[in-house]
Parts: C-alpha cells; sequence; structure tokens
C-alpha cells in the first residue's frame, strides 16, 4: 500500500482538499439564500438543477464506492499498481453527499417559490433518462464478472459529462435574458475556488508521488476540475463583463417577478419576466 513521502506535502494535501471541501460546499448556499430572500426562482434553470442533481448523484457513488471498498481499492491496485495510492479522500465523499443534498433542497425550492413559466426542458428530462437506463443497463453487464471498479469508472464519466452540459443551459438562459439576476455569482466564486483548489491537492499528491498516475487513474476529478473552472470564468464574464447590473435595477426584476403573476394580460394569460 503506498504511503506519503513527505509528512509536509501530506499536511498541504490534507489542507487543500478539506478547504476545497469547505468552499465547493457553501457554493451551494448563496443561491439558497438568494432563492430564499427574493421567494423567487426565476433565473435560475431548472435544467441546471436537474443536471446537477444527476451529476452529484453519479459522482456520490463514485467516491462513496472509491473510498469504503476494500473489493474496488484491490481492482485499481491490480490495474494502476500496488504503490499507487487511492485516489479519493475523504473531503470528496462529504462534498459529494453534501451535494446531492443542497441539490435536493435546491429542487424543494422551486416547487415552493414563484417560478414564473420556468420549467425543466424535455431535452433534459430526455438526458437524464438515458443516463439512468445506461446506469441500470451498466450494473447488470458488471455484475456476473464483478467488474465494479468499470461499473463505479462509468459512473465518474457520467458525472463527467454532466459537468461539461449541466451549466450550458444555465448560460444559454443568461444569454437571453441578458441578465443574470436570480444567479448568484456567490456561488459561482466559490466554486471556481473549490475547482483550483481540488486541482492542486492532485498535482501535490502528484509530487509526492513523482507520478501522474493519480490524474489519469481518476480522470473524472481532472476533468472535473477543469470544467469547473472553465464554465465558472464563463459565468463571471457574463455577470461583471456582459451583464452588470445595477442594485436599482436587481430590485426591480425582483418586484416584477413577485406582481408578474397578478397582472393578467389581455387573453388572460399570465404574464412573466422570462
Amino acid at each position: 500500500m503506498a504511503s506519503w513521502n513527505s509528512i509536509h506535502l501530506e499536511v498541504t494535501y490534507e489542507v487543500l482538499g478539506w478547504i476545497a471541501f469547505v468552499s465547493w460546499s457553501f457554493s451551494f448556499y448563496p443561491q439558497v439564500i438568494l432563492n430564499y430572500r427574493r421567494k423567487s426562482v426565476v433565473g435560475l434553470n431548472f435544467d441546471f438543477l436537474v443536471l446537477n442533481m444527476t451529476k452529484h448523484s453519479s459522482y456520490l457513488v463514485y467516491n462513496a464506492v472509491m473510498f469504503f471498498s476494500p473489493t474496488v481499492q484491490r481492482q485499481y491496485h491490480e490495474k494502476y499498481g500496488f504503490k499507487e495510492m487511492i485516489p479519493v479522500a475523504a473531503n470528496d465523499v462529504a462534498f459529494s453527499v453534501h451535494a446531492v443534498a443542497l441539490t435536493a433542497f435546491t429542487l424543494f425550492q422551486v416547487l415552493i417559490y414563484e417560478h414564473g413559466n420556468q420549467k425543466v426542458s424535455k431535452t433534459c428530462i430526455a438526458i437524464t433518462t438515458a443516463i439512468l437506463v445506461s446506469a441500470v443497463v451498466c450494473v447488470i453487464i458488471a455484475s456476473p464478472k464483478h467488474s465494479w471498479l468499470w461499473l463505479i469508472s462509468v459512473f465518474n464519466t457520467i458525472q463527467v459529462i454532466m459537468t461539461a452540459i449541466k451549466y450550458i443551459p444555465q448560460a444559454v438562459m443568461n444569454f437571453r435574458r441578458k441578465s443574470t439576476v436570480g444567479w448568484s455569482i456567490g456561488n459561482i466564486l466559490l466554486d471556481l475556488l473549490g475547482g483550483m483548489l481540488n486541482f492542486a491537492q492532485m498535482g501535490v499528491q502528484s509530487i509526492d508521488q513523482d507520478t501522474w498516475v493519480n490524474f489519469y487513474g481518476n480522470f473524472g476529478k481532472t476533468l472535473l476540475s477543469l470544467e469547473v473552472v472553465f464554465f465558472d470564468l464563463l459565468f463571471i464574464f457574463q455577470h461583471y463583463i456582459l451583464y452588470p447590473a445595477k442594485k436599482e435595477e436587481r430590485n426591480q426584476t425582483i418586484v416584477q417577478e413577485r406582481i408578474g403573476p397578478l397582472i393578467k394580460s389581455p387573453n388572460n394569460s399570465v404574464s412573466t419576466n422570462v
């Protein structure tokens, strides 16, 4: 079983990991608080939430099984070498559990707060259904041969794919509205910090072990960090450069969201601002 060569790098690894955990975990709260204060989820894309739940659920399966299962750890060492360290840390598991819980709570807010005419798209439903069916098929394929490492790698691949596409509906929605009102920038800033620290944590482990195996041995974590950084920078560009909103404009949008459902158009349809 592999061990750390430098106590200083081991401590650095743990510190970076738990700071990333705190940053990524707290990144969920600005959006939850914003929804609560506005009593509205207008501006928050529902496709993003559904895809995000699929992504984090898949990542939880991968992290929890890799971290707790001796069988999967043995299969990992047989494939990559018994001197290699398991690429999943305790903070990865803790983050996944927290992410699933907070995403579920945000979905609950969608049910109780004003949402205008927003709804989950048919495309999102089709993607989510296809992912679930694929996961079930892979479980059936893996079971006879006990290919558990391959199976959780599938879930890792799913979370990579979902990370790549989950941000797209929100980015497009911001572009169409020419506004980021309702989409918390605090979420993005903390998410960006977590992604950068997560990548740095993997780098520290690679330096200590003098190998890059943990990058391609856990390609999901590697790609996750890169994807997060890319899309977060895009959202920051949208929020601060393309569609900067003054305080009075934000307040006006909130008022319109609250009174909009009370205003009837001539054809008796509900008027919304999205």
